[in-house]
Formats: C-alpha cells, sequence, structure tokens
C-alpha cells in the first residue's frame, strides 16, 4: 500500500519545493518600546523613549502588500502551493505576569516557525511583541498535524528584564537563563543544522534544539560571526557543495570547518538600495534569497553581481523586490516558509569535522 506523501516534509533550503507559506503585512506595527525592542531593533538609540511606535506607512504597508503578493504569484506560476497566515491585530495589547505588549507583524513566518523533516515546531522567539505571532499559523499548523505532521512548541520563555542588555562587540543582547532562538537562527543542512548564535539565539537554545531533536541531527554552532539577528544573511545555502558568506564577516578563519570543503562565494558588497524610511536591516539582506530548487533562487532585482556569481555557478536566478524589505527587516528566505520540499535527509558534511 502506498502511503499518501507527507504534508510537512523539508530537510534544508534547496530541494524543490513544493508547499510553502509567504508572509503578509496586514496590520503591521512597531510594537511599545520594551528592554528587548531596544536592545535588538534600536541599539543605537541610547534612550528607549526615541524608539518609534505604532502602524508602518501606508506606502510601505501597500507597496510591500503588492511585492508578497507577486512573490506568491510567482511561485504559483512555479508550481508551488502557496499558503498566508491569518491577518492579526497587531495593536492588541496582550500581557504575561511580568509585562505588558502589543504585536508587530506576520511578514515573516520564517522567524517563528522551524521545519525540520516532518515536524514543525514554534520557536522561543527572543522579542516580548512576538510571543503570540504564532497566532496566525494556527489554523495551518492543525492542518497539518490532522495531516500527520508532528507539531512542537519549545518552552515558552519569561523574557523578564533581566534576560536583555544593550549589545557590544561579540557579547549577546541577551543572556543564557532560558533557551531563546528564532527559528530563522537555523540554516538547515540535511542532517547539519548551522545556529548562529547571536542576539536573536542563545547557546541554551541551541541545546534545547539538539536535545529535543536527537542524534539524528547534528547542531552546529556559529559563534562569533555577527551578532546581527539570523543566520539567512550569513551563511546562505544554495545547494549542496555551494554556500555564500559575506565577506566582511565571514573568512576562512570563521566559516564553520563543516563548510570548508565547500565552494564558497566570499560576496564582496552589495547593492545598497536607499530607503526615505528608517532601515531595520543592512544592505546584506541582499543575501537573503530563497531556492525553488537547486538550479533556481529568487534574489532582489537590483544584485546584478549576486545573480552573475550564481549563474556562473548552474544557479538561474528569477529577479523580484521586496522594496521595503530593509524598513520591515525581511528578504525572500524571510517572508516565507518552506513547508514541504521534495527529497530525503542526508548528510552533506562531513561528519568527522
Amino acid at each position: 500500500m502506498n502511503r499518501a506523501r507527507p504534508v510537512v516534509h523539508s530537510h534544508n533550503e534547496w530541494d524543490p519545493l513544493e508547499e510553502v507559506i509567504v508572509g503578509i503585512v496586514d496590520n503591521a506595527r512597531l510594537p511599545r518600546p520594551d528592554p528587548g525592542f531596544h536592545a535588538l531593533e534600536f541599539a543605537d538609540l541610547q534612550d528607549a523613549r526615541d524608539i518609534p511606535s505604532g502602524p508602518f506607512s501606508t506606502r510601505v504597508l501597500e507597496e510591500t502588500a503588492e511585492d508578497l503578493d507577486a512573490l506568491a504569484d510567482a511561485l504559483t506560476g512555479l508550481g508551488v502551493v502557496v499558503r498566508r497566515p491569518e491577518p492579526m491585530d497587531h495593536a492588541r495589547v496582550f500581557a504575561s505576569p511580568d509585562w505588558e505588549s502589543d504585536g508587530f507583524f506576520n511578514y515573516c513566518p520564517r522567524d517563528t516557525l522551524l521545519v525540520l523533516g516532518d515536524t514543525i515546531i514554534e520557536t522561543p522567539m527572543v522579542l516580548r511583541a512576538r510571543q503570540h505571532e504564532n497566532l496566525a499559523y494556527r489554523t495551518l499548523l492543525r492542518e497539518y498535524f490532522d495531516a500527520g505532521a508532528r507539531w512542537l512548541s519549545a518552552p515558552k520563555p519569561r523574557l523578564l528584564d533581566g534576560v536583555y542588555r544593550m549589545p557590544q562587540g561579540f557579547d549577546l543582547a541577551i543572556d543564557e537563563s532560558e533557551p531563546l532562538f528564532d527559528a530563522a537562527n537555523v540554516a538547515r543542512c540535511g542532517r547539519d543544522l548551522f545556529y548562529l548564535v547571536s542576539d536573536s539565539g542563545n547557546r541554551t537554545g541551541a541545546r534545547w534544539l539538539a536535545s529535543t531533536m536527537g542524534p539524528e541531527y547534528r547542531v552546529h554552532l556559529c559563534e562569533r560571526l555577527r551578532n546581527t539577528i539570523h543566520i539567512d544573511t550569513t551563511v546562505v545555502l544554495v545547494k549542496p557543495g555551494l554556500v555564500l558568506v559575506p565577506a566582511p564577516y565571514v573568512t576562512p578563519d570563521n566559516l564553520p570547518a563543516q563548510l570548508r570543503s565547500w565552494d564558497v562565494v566570499y560576496v564582496e558588497d552589495m547593492v545598497d538600495v536607499p530607503s526615505t524610511e528608517r532601515q531595520a536591516s543592512s544592505k546584506w539582506l541582499g543575501l537573503n534569497l530563497l531556492m525553488v530548487n537547486p538550479t533556481l533562487a529568487i534574489v532582489d532585482r537590483h544584485q546584478e553581481g549576486l545573480r552573475r556569481e550564481l549563474e556562473r555557478r548552474g544557479v538561474d536566478t528569477l529577479p523580484l523586490e521586496l522594496r521595503h524589505g530593509r524598513v520591515l527587516g525581511g528578504g525572500f528566505h524571510c517572508v516565507t516558509l518552506d513547508v514541504r520540499r521534495r527529497g530525503t535527509l542526508e548528510s552533506y558534511c562531513d561528519s568527522s569535522v
């Protein structure tokens, strides 16, 4: 008897994409200031009272909605099933026993949910404003669970004031008192998981992930690369044997040892696309690409040099844009979550390293 194909099934960043969640910007806003939002998003401001809050501009929201719809349409045209989260009222105030907050957005499904094989994990995110963001995916999660997926939730973090500090150098903005990480701190390479220790992912979080997933996976700590929040602009896995890294931050000396036998493209620079709005991400967001399959990448249309580098290595590119990706803090990898890819769990790295 043939078993139905699992609805949640994704082992890496490049196998042929079959189903994806694309984010939305309905009701997106900057939440009220708190110690975590100050340390992670506005560390350049000395006084938390100077942190803006409230809805993003109408222009940002309308143009981003257009860009996300264009991305969804492009993926649909490639035969990919596209799902979207449910809109939420992010202005609504919620509370824990220790603090109150309002919400942020559902622009980046990559941050809150981690897919490993047939398992989907709600991660212990570092910002208070994002603690209930996963409710926008609850209907989808139940659907996937009913279809046979394994649905887990990491321990809900307490996020007391003392968890946070203003980052300096490689001293993180979060402590080790509880497991904390965004899903986008993890780059999936089959049995090898590269985990960026950063302001949005501590070592305790990596230890929880390793103990939860067991010996089938190897969790590799990537330390002293960048404190910038997520790994998908720092270690960009394109296909087996090919990885992109930003040359100013990742060198042959601090590149993860498991990737040193790969073809490593040290990207020297990115096209800096200016904005009149405050930008949450650097120009290196241009590295934030989505692999549709091992020979096709969705890439920011402005990054012509990056596109040429990929095409020289046998990877075609589909140029699209997120006009306000740097304002909202997410590129094509961030605003998508690959729920199902065609492929199997394999080892792509030397297990002896």
